[in-house]
């Protein structure tokens, strides 16, 4: 063999081994995923039982891989297609191959944040809260609603959203709804320290009727420098044994969230969430009240104040009242600026 020949060989070869190792580079290192016009990260979920093609039909359908032969050579070089595995996965803006099947593989699951405020009802609670996990709302509502299941906790079905405490929690979305909810529980015990404990029971109030109680204060204002003033409020009226005739809890036995007036048809609902009709706190609470309105409950303002209603401002705040009379003359200012806004339900 001449030199030239063998001179043309080597050139040959070293281009093929140039070319396979630019190809493999670009293979294992080059930004395949969540590239082009795709902004942030994407969250890939891999149910249990799913399969690669379940994986890249995921994948391709929100448009995440650029490169889908390299994808699939990598995964089977990797093995991946032998391991997948469940789990919540974020994939990183122009992430390779390499990097995103070595994860995928590994199972390195990515924890979420979960938040949630501003619910009502408990079906509420179970869609929301249910829809972020891979248990869904099914398993969750089951549980809420097993008597033995919210007696664990220390309530029962109307009570259980007491367990609930608004806030922000990091969880895996894989987890089981019984590991959510003993979750909860520990958060729950945490919040009720021996020094909130010990203010609830100088106010002869459980834990539960300082929850409802706040729940009521939470719907009745959302400003925070004002929510001790209205708590002490219903507390001087469970005091005295009157009525709460809170029109918030008729707005909730309803069920109609669109009432921004309350009218003297509202209050002869048969509920016991009806505080025009029956004493006391009702039955569980209205809503998911703020951590923050659970504590102005705890320090609830000490003042004389009987009554209260919204000004006519619509600033957010209330004027309050120590007699009926001094009440009626603020309440009927409120109404006549709520007609003359032509707001009539």
């Amino acid at each position: 063999m001449s030199l030239k020949i063998k001179s043309a060989i080597l050139i040959i070869a070293t281009v093929l081994l140039a070319s396979f190792s630019f190809y493999f580079w670009q293979i294992f290192r080059t930004p395949n995923l969540q590239t082009g016009e795709n902004d942030g990260d994407f969250a890939l979920l891999i149910p249990r039982g799913a399969t690669f093609e379940t994986v890249m039909d995921s994948l391709n359908k929100h448009k995440v891989i650029n490169d889908k032969i390299s994808f699939g050579f990598m995964a089977r070089l990797l093995k991946y297609k032998e391991h997948v595995k469940f789990g919540r996965y974020v994939i990183k803006k122009e992430m390779n191959n390499y990097d995103a099947i070595r994860k995928l593989r590994a199972g390195a699951q990515d924890p979420m944040n979960i938040t949630f405020n501003n619910i009502r009802l408990k079906e509420d609670l179970i869609q929301r809260l249910g829809n972020k996990f891979e248990f869904g709302p099914q398993k969750l509502g089951a549980l809420l609603n097993d008597p033995n299941v919210c007696a664990k906790y220390g309530f029962d079905t109307t009570t259980i959203m007491c367990l609930f405490l608004p806030n922000t929690y990091e969880f895996f979305w894989t987890a089981t709804p019984e590991t959510f909810l003993d979750r909860m529980g520990d958060e729950y015990k945490k919040f009720w320290t021996d020094g909130r404990k010990a203010k609830a029971k100088t106010m002869n109030l459980s834990q539960t009727q300082v929850q409802v109680l706040a729940s009521i204060v939470e719907s009745e204002t959302k400003k925070e420098d004002e929510k001790p003033r209205v708590a002490g409020v219903y507390f001087n009226r469970l005091q005295k044994g009157m009525l709460l005739e809170a029109d918030p809890t008729l707005v909730f036995a309803h069920r109609d969230f669109s009432i921004r007036r309350v009218l003297n048809r509202h209050k002869q609902i048969d509920s016991p969430y009806n505080t025009y009709r029956f004493k006391g706190l009702p039955p569980g609470p209205i809503n998911l009240p703020t951590l923050t309105s659970i504590d102005a409950v705890l320090n609830h303002e000490n003042h004389e104040y009987i009554y209260f209603v919204a000004r006519a401002d619509f600033s957010g705040y209330h004027t309050f009242a120590k007699t009926y009379s001094e009440h009626l003359a603020n309440a009927r200012i409120y109404q006549q600026e709520l007609t003359k806004r032509n707001i009539l339900k």
